[in-house]
């Protein structure tokens, strides 16, 4: 983890919360090394998970993902993102990322990025700010809203990407290859993510 505050987190802990599902598909899903297939799950979303003893705040602007515990700061992850304009996403294929809060509500191992975690956008605020984008004429009356956000990590030969601060996803966060799985181990399902510029 990088810049670890020193905490001890119960093993325990951090595997009961893990969960691995399959069915949303940004691409074709394979176990990472040294780790299990996952279980066919229910692909349904559902707001019911169990209280998270951790939080995410993204910041765009500092390329920096945070994470939180009821201490206070736990650790920080570079990452980077779509579009090199930092703003509010506006609708599907602007590769920009959404602003907001969100909840974790998928995960699973991804053959390319290692691990994929991804976020309930869009949410209803998503869904009101996108229409009175429309009612304004700030996007076309044909846009639409887009969906399948996450959290994922580099290609593994690609880490440079973030060292670089090269913005090169659809509008996701992307951390390090080497990253991805410490963070995918430690935040379960529900844990609470802000986005901000």
């Amino acid at each position: 983890m990088k810049q670890l505050s020193g905490k001890l987190i119960p093993v325990t802990a951090i595997f009961a919360t893990v969960i691995f599902l399959t069915g949303f598909t940004p691409g074709s899903v394979s176990p990472g090394k040294g780790k299990k297939k996952s279980q066919k799950l229910s692909t349904k979303k559902s707001t019911a998970f169990p209280p998270s003893p951790y939080r995410i705040v993204i910041d765009k602007s500092d390329f920096e993902l945070q994470v939180y515990d009821a201490d206070g700061w736990l650790a920080t992850y570079p990452v980077v993102f779509g579009n090199k304009k930092q703003e509010d996403k506006k609708m599907e294929g602007d590769r920009l990322t959404p602003n907001g809060r969100f909840k974790i509500t998928f995960k699973k191992y991804h053959k390319e990025w290692g691990c994929f975690m991804l976020i309930d956008y869009p949410t209803k605020e998503s869904y009101d700010r996108f229409k009175e984008r429309k009612s304004k004429g700030a996007i076309p009356k044909s846009a639409t809203i887009g969906g399948g956000i996450g959290i994922h990590g580099s290609r593994p030969n690609e880490e440079y990407v973030v060292d670089k601060f090269i913005n090169w996803t659809n509008g996701c966060i992307s951390t390090k290859y080497s990253d991805i799985f410490e963070l995918y181990d430690l935040i379960p399902l529900g844990t609470e993510v802000t986005i901000q510029e």
